[in-house]
């Protein structure tokens, strides 16, 4: 008999995993609407699938439908008070939520969000995600309500443990959140030597253009090209060099190859290479030329509008 049963039972599993694996796709090309309308039906037919509700949870969570979210993620908490990354996901969506709203409605979440991720720490001691949380939310909240940069710093800790890597990108973020950047520069070049991924040269390029560094961004989105070599980074020398003007011959030449080699992949559409190209020629008080850039960016996107309002600077030129 129980045979027979675990066979009939195999197509409905057949089905839920290849629905599953479908809404997974889904999720990688950025189709939640579809992937949530999938998981709605399969839900309604299927109440108690625990796979089910967190796909839809997660459907709800990349459209920032905090609501719907917290609702679904509820459920998995209450299904298993044990899976960590259940309170992880609860929390993660309430958070999302308290920024949503006026801070005094977002007082009323904070408590269970602290909750949530701490719950998820405890329960799981290598869960790197959760400290991430923990770093952040003691650091951004004020003190009245919590708020901790010794508390932080422990997390930050912690993560180190975990992983270097994490753990010198979040104390990164906590000296630069704190206002102390000579203590972020380096602990992100520590995460540089140690992991040297994309993130944590980015990270150090975005602390550079925060303080106004731009020289210093320029050498390292270099150095970020000369270990990953990807078109992209064209464009961010470009950009640095045009926002600042600095560089412009360098900058100029690093928008034309990222325009040579542009491809979708790349993440930034080329109507922003033909802005920066405008903006350097602008910088060169070049109009001919900044015109016929910016003309370009516009004619690729009409109601481009920061494209619009750099052609007016153009023409006072």
């Amino acid at each position: 008999m129980r045979q027979l049963f675990f066979f009939l039972l195999c197509p409905i599993m057949a089905f839920s995993q290849s629905l599953f694996v479908e809404v997974n796709t889904l999720f990688e090309s950025k189709s939640y609407v579809k992937a949530q309308a999938l998981m709605e039906t399969y839900v309604a037919s299927n109440p108690s699938d625990i796979k089910g509700l967190e796909l839809l949870g997660d459907a709800y969570g990349y459209q920032k439908k905090w609501d719907d979210a917290i609702v679904y993620y509820k459920k998995l908490v209450d299904y298993d008070n044990t899976n960590a990354n259940y309170h992880y996901k609860y929390g993660g969506a309430l958070g999302m939520k308290a920024l949503s709203v006026s801070k005094l409605k977002a007082l009323g979440i904070i408590g269970d969000v602290k909750t949530a991720f701490l719950t998820a720490a405890e329960l799981d001691p290598e869960h790197i995600d959760a400290r991430w949380a923990l770093v952040e939310l003691y650091m951004q909240l004020p003190g009245i309500v919590g708020g901790s940069k010794k508390k932080s710093l422990k997390y930050a800790d912690e993560l180190e443990q975990l992983s270097l890597v994490d753990g010198y990108l979040a104390k990164g973020y906590i000296y630069e959140y704190d206002d102390e950047p000579e203590l972020a520069e380096s602990y992100f070049k520590k995460a540089i030597k140690v992991g040297g991924s994309l993130t944590c040269f980015q990270k150090l390029t975005d602390l550079y253009e925060n303080n106004k560094q731009p020289h210093k961004a320029v050498a390292n989105i270099e150095a970020a090209f000369e270990k990953h070599n990807r078109n992209a980074l064209h464009y961010q020398i470009g950009k640095v060099c045009a926002d600042y003007n600095i560089q412009l011959e360098k900058g100029e030449r690093c928008l034309k190859e990222f325009i040579k080699n542009h491809t979708a992949k790349d993440g930034v559409p080329i109507e922003w290479a033909y802005f920066r190209l405008a903006q350097i020629y602008k910088n060169r008080i070049n109009k001919t030329e900044a015109l016929s850039w910016i003309d370009k960016a516009i004619a690729t996107r009409a109601n481009f509008t920061q494209a619009l309002e750099e052609k007016e600077k153009i023409l006072k030129l």
